[in-house]
């Protein structure tokens, strides 16, 4: 079902739990699963995410997504992290079996809630 990068991915998972002192902090769930992913960062002044963690509850589609786009938004500005999509998580993982493509949507409304909390609590 999986392709062994999702494998090895899933096997061993980069950039999971919570960081230290976040300031941001991104939940979405898919009820349609019972997939859930929580994101935390740390965002610098200049709007750089210096650290981001998740946590998940899923399949290995949905674990292997979220690691992978955890690290493609470490060192990004918070507008480049914005613009991920599922597509390109996707296609990082080389693939993903059609049915499991909303896995990687997760990741990309957590990094969205995430900053958006941010961008809130910075305006206050």
């Amino acid at each position: 079902m999986y392709n062994e990068k999702v494998m090895e991915v899933f096997r061993n998972p980069q950039h999971m739990g919570e960081v230290e002192n976040y300031n941001a902090i991104g939940t979405v769930g898919n009820e349609t699963c019972g997939d859930i992913m929580q994101i935390t960062m740390r965002i610098n002044d200049e709007g750089i995410i210096e650290d981001a963690k998740f946590k998940t509850f899923g399949c290995a589609a949905a674990v292997a997504t979220s690691s992978t786009a955890t690290g493609m938004i470490i060192g990004k500005s918070v507008d480049e992290a914005l613009k991920l999509t599922n597509k390109e998580v996707v296609t990082e993982l080389e693939g993903l079996p059609p049915q499991k493509i909303h896995c990687s949507v997760l990741a990309e409304d957590a990094i969205r809630v995430a900053i958006d909390e941010y961008r809130k609590s910075k305006a206050n």
